[in-house]
């Protein structure tokens, strides 16, 4: 177990390193940086405009920019903010609480939806139930998580029941534990639900497809000429059985759930890492931009991570191959 889970971890660092430098290889392509626009302003003198490249690196090779960035990671820093002149870290961690903060609840509870109507789904396959279901996910597919989140803005703007950005009401930092929480659940509502319908119809899909392959099995036919109950034989035995491919689809859907949950936090002005990237990427503050990407790798690494200490769990193959 120990030496599977070095292996995965050492596969997840390699990933993160190749990720920083293809990063940093790709800022040093795009033409321009921040400090760039300072030529263009009069006030600022062309020796201070060079004392500032200096002073943050910017004119050095790109292996030694890379090498005093790696140190700053090893400090907890992840860069420096030109914008912000703070450190990179500081303006990342509260925006990667708050995008922690809308995407667990949402990635529960789109496996919590998405994993019985699978499986009523295969056991009905073919008939109106299963047809239903057919039609509505493709619809959701169909439609793009961008026209979902301006939706909910309408349907907020409309009801005047839901409020419409932000994660707190105006003064609620004077409220009590208990309102400020019904408060930040309030606000949760809309984003939660609009990044649940944007990713609970391909987990459905695939959760389908899986129990229907499982279903299909002569040793499930076999178990269901034994007498055994529907629910019982759906649940107990073909859902187990269909387990695997979920597992692996677990850490996929990370990464799809993180895509859909950035976009939505910049429409519905949700703070988390979505609008920072977004800000940073236009005014080309370069450190902001690689720690950001690096945190959402980091996240999806840990969901493959997790997705493998269950696989490793489950499957006794892997235990035998590890």
């Amino acid at each position: 177990m120990t030496r599977y889970l070095l292996r995965r971890l050492g596969h997840g660092l390699l990933i993160l390193f190749g990720v920083s430098l293809l990063l940093f290889i790709l800022q040093q392509a795009a033409p321009g940086d921040f400090l760039s626009d300072m030529k263009l302003n009069s006030q600022i003198s062309e020796g201070t405009a060079k004392a500032l490249r200096a002073q943050y690196g910017v004119d050095q090779p790109l292996p030694r920019r890379y090498g005093r960035w790696m140190l700053s990671v090893a400090k907890g820093e992840l860069g420096y903010s030109f914008a912000y002149n703070v450190s990179a870290s500081s303006l990342l961690a509260p925006r990667v609480l708050n995008t922690l903060l809308l995407s667990v609840p949402a990635l529960a509870i789109t496996w919590i939806i998405a994993v019985p109507l699978g499986v009523v789904a295969s056991a009905w396959r073919g008939r109106w139930l299963d047809r239903f279901f057919s039609a509505g996910t493709s619809l959701a597919l169909a439609m793009p998580d961008l026209l979902l989140a301006l939706l909910a803005i309408l349907i907020a703007l409309r009801t005047h029941r839901y409020p419409v950005g932000g994660m707190h009401s105006v003064g609620a930092q004077d409220w009590g534990w208990f309102a400020r929480m019904k408060d930040l659940g309030w606000h949760m509502a809309l984003p939660v639900a609009v990044v649940v319908i944007g990713s609970v119809s391909p987990i459905l899909r695939q959760v389908r497809s899986s129990m229907i392959a499982v279903l299909d099995s002569s040793y499930m036919r076999a178990a269901e000429g034994h007498g055994l109950r529907k629910w019982t034989l759906l649940f107990r035995h073909a859902l187990p059985a269909a387990a695997n491919p979920l597992i692996s689809l677990f850490g996929l859907s990370v990464a799809m759930l993180l895509s859909v949950t950035l976009l939505v936090e910049v429409v519905m002005s949700w703070p988390g890492i979505g609008p920072l990237l977004l800000e940073s990427i236009l005014s080309r503050d370069l450190f902001v931009v690689i720690g950001a990407v690096m945190l959402s790798t980091l996240l999806l690494v840990i969901g493959n991570l997790i997705a493998d200490v269950l696989l490793y769990a489950v499957d006794p193959r892997i235990r035998v191959q590890a």
